[in-house]
């Protein structure tokens, strides 16, 4: 694709990932209310209906579309979300300068991928979104660089990957956030920001089929599980975190 083709298809996959966070705004609201603040579904709807207001003026470079619709989140969503999902697109933007390649889009995914870990200091296992993106950026990794995949079929792995990252939080109890109060309470309910991770990764997928060559099912079986990422446990007596 040239750079209007990509830019393109990033405003497009804005506008896919808005509608669907507006239709699941009130399932990820519940989500949230049983573990968190009840407000995931409304910040983030609120954030990418920002973010599309913005992306109205914005440059058609694929690098600042991307900035563009993380500074709008950081500055539309409460909370945490706000700096893990905005903050960590804007940092990760800088490796799209030189356009979409299955090269940049890897590093793309790996520093957002390290950058939500550095801002939640979550790992996986304990319940966040990071159960979600970790599966699926190693996954999305592997199958280019291993496994020679192109970048389509790679990423419908990484949807799968990421797909068993939230069915993976359902029986963990959890170690962040406010979700963490709730002790033991917390397990049996799917973590929000997991999911809303997993509706925006399959938005991307949706775009991405329209744009590249091939036939791609989202539930192309992924290479790597959860729970092969998740760290040990820690003993009694140590430090398991809030």
């Amino acid at each position: 694709m040239d750079r209007d083709t990509q830019s393109d298809a990033i405003r497009e996959a804005a506008e896919a990932a808005a509608d669907r966070i507006a239709e699941e705004k009130t399932h990820l609201t519940e989500l949230d209310s049983a573990i968190g603040d009840a407000d995931h579904g409304a910040n983030m709807d609120r954030g990418f209906r920002a973010a599309l207001e913005r992306l109205e003026d914005a440059d058609d470079d694929p690098a600042e579309l991307v900035k563009t619709i993380g500074v709008a989140l950081v500055s539309e969503v409460g909370g945490a979300a706000g700096p893990l999902y905005g903050g960590s697109l804007m940092k990760a933007s800088g490796e799209l300068e030189e356009g979409l390649t299955a090269e940049s889009t890897v590093a793309f995914a790996e520093r957002y991928l390290e950058t939500v870990e550095e801002r939640g200091k979550a790992s996986v296992g304990d319940k966040t979104m990071v159960d979600a993106i970790t599966p699926a950026v190693h996954t999305y990794k592997k199958s280019i660089e291993v496994d020679d995949c192109d970048p389509l079929e790679a990423l419908g792995k990484a949807v799968d990957a990421a797909e068993r990252g939230v069915a993976f939080t359902t029986p963990l109890r959890a170690k962040k956030g406010r979700a963490s109060y709730l002790g033991w309470r917390s397990v049996g309910h799917q973590d929000p920001g997991a999911t809303s991770t997993l509706y925006l990764l399959e938005e991307v997928f949706g775009v991405a089929r329209e744009y590249l060559d091939g036939d791609v099912e989202i539930d192309a079986e992924a290479d790597v599980d959860p729970e092969q990422l998740e760290e040990p446990a820690v003993e009694d007596g140590a430090d398991g975190g809030p």
